[in-house]
């Protein structure tokens, strides 16, 4: 597929976050790590976006995942495949340091599962399809 500039089209790669917190861990003290360890991922260029911490609506009929009860959900995106990559280096090192914001965030949570998709086509404008 080519992008609007006749360019072959590469979609973005998002990466989901999907967890618990840990017991007794405050959801707006997460909130705020996690705030802190995206900066860190914006100002190192190893993201593009990233969405707010979401918090599960399991009461609603289009909730129809019955296999897992994770509670707290949170969304990056990264260019390509090279710039995922690049930011997955970044983290494993930064985890041999013991200093990273993002092993602070990941020790408050549990039940933790990642899951990565690539777009297949580019984004749609309001109103365009």
């Amino acid at each position: 597929m080519k992008d609007s500039h006749g360019n072959q089209y590469t979609g973005h790669i998002h990466m989901l976050s999907a967890f618990n917190l840990r017991r007794g861990h405050d959801v707006d003290e997460f909130a705020e790590v996690y705030a802190s360890f995206v900066e860190e991922l914006y100002e190192a260029d190893l993201i593009i976006d990233a969405q707010p911490m979401g918090r599960r609506v399991s009461d609603t009929p289009m909730d129809t995942d019955e296999d897992r009860t994770h509670q707290f959900f949170t969304i990056l995106t990264f260019r390509n495949r090279a710039h995922l990559d690049k930011a997955y280096a970044h983290i494993e090192d930064r985890m041999r340091t013991v200093t990273s914001e993002h092993l602070d965030m990941y020790s408050r949570t549990s039940d933790a599962i990642f899951t990565c998709w690539q777009d297949e086509t580019p984004f749609f404008k309001k109103g365009t399809t």
